[in-house]
């Protein structure tokens, strides 16, 4: 066979190429008993990585700008033990807003009422008693109630209700107490018939809508001052990312420039909603947008400490 077309190929130094990944990028070894910054140090200034550290590093120059840093999320969280770590980022004013569904609800009051919560849903669904636990069903529809009586939103009801009551021996583990005790908004945003608390006969559907509406009406007016802050959607599939979108429009509407802020999405699977309506969609006029993919117990225990390291870095006047 005649190869004399080799003779022709066009070949240039791999001097002159511009290629993607340098030995800057590299990570390094851990070396035992460092401390966490040199562990962030080792990680990779590439893909996920980088990400990660320039997710920290929004966060962590909105807060100093003092503007919000609202956390969007479903009950994944709740249920992967993050509890804590969300409380201690409220109570240190790096979160300065929540969102979530109602699942949430139902988990933070189990947890805070009898310390453990999710049931095998299988298991109880062929006897048709899967989401029936009295307490749950009796006291969250109660505290709705009488909160939307009082003119709170759903959060703030639930909120105040196991923060004010003796019932709830591991109050301090709930997200929703802490939002009351510390005055940090935080709303509900309820698709009825999806929460086992819609299933018991104390179910007011009236004032879950109404509390619910009066959560959107709080978390537009935090996203109307979002200019230079960042919204993290932790977990949620559909109801965090479809509200979200609805607020950002409703602050646009009304004349807030919403443009340059920063949208976080973290999830262990990337879905269609969190990455058009939190990502691309609103960040289209100027902002950024970043995807951490990974587990929930691993990234934001990750995120959150890096948050705070640097923030006591930055106000030490120390380098990392």
């Amino acid at each position: 066979m005649d190869y004399s077309f080799f003779k022709k190929i066009k070949r240039y130094s791999l001097k002159e190429r511009k290629s993607k990944v340098e030995l800057s990028f590299h990570g390094k070894a851990y070396e035992r008993g460092s401390l966490f910054t040199d562990f962030i140090d080792t990680l990779p200034d590439i893909l996920g990585a980088k990400e990660l550290k320039a997710a920290a590093m929004a966060i962590v120059m909105a807060r100093q700008a003092h503007r919000p840093v609202i956390l969007g999320m479903g009950a994944h969280p709740i249920k992967t033990g993050l509890s804590p770590i969300i409380i201690d980022l409220m109570e240190s004013s790096i979160i300065t807003g929540l969102a979530t569904n109602g699942a949430s609800t139902v988990h933070d009051f189990e947890l805070a009422y009898g310390g453990a919560t999710s049931e095998e849903v299988g298991e109880h669904l062929s006897s048709g008693l899967f989401g029936m636990a009295l307490e749950t069903g009796v006291y969250l529809n109660d505290a709705i109630k009488e909160g939307v009586k009082k003119g709170f939103g759903l959060g703030r009801s639930v909120g105040g209700f196991i923060q004010m009551d003796d019932r709830f021996p591991y109050k301090d583990m709930s997200i929703f107490a802490a939002s009351y005790r510390v005055s940090i908004p935080l709303t509900v945003h309820v698709a009825i018939g999806t929460d086992i608390i819609h299933m018991h006969p104390e179910a007011d559907g009236a004032s879950i809508g109404e509390g619910s509406l009066r959560d959107f009406y709080t978390l537009t007016e935090e996203v109307c001052k979002l200019e230079g802050g960042v919204f993290i959607n932790l977990g949620s599939a559909v109801i965090i990312p479809e509200v979200f979108l609805k607020a950002i429009n409703l602050a646009r509407n009304t004349g807030h420039t919403v443009e340059r802020f920063t949208a976080i999405n973290m999830d262990f699977i990337k879905q269609y909603r969190a990455q058009v309506n939190v990502l691309h969609r609103p960040t289209g006029g100027g902002g950024r947008a970043i995807n951490l993919t990974g587990h929930h117990e691993i990234m934001f225990p990750l995120l959150a400490a890096l948050v705070k390291e640097q923030l006591y870095l930055n106000k030490n006047g120390l380098q990392k």
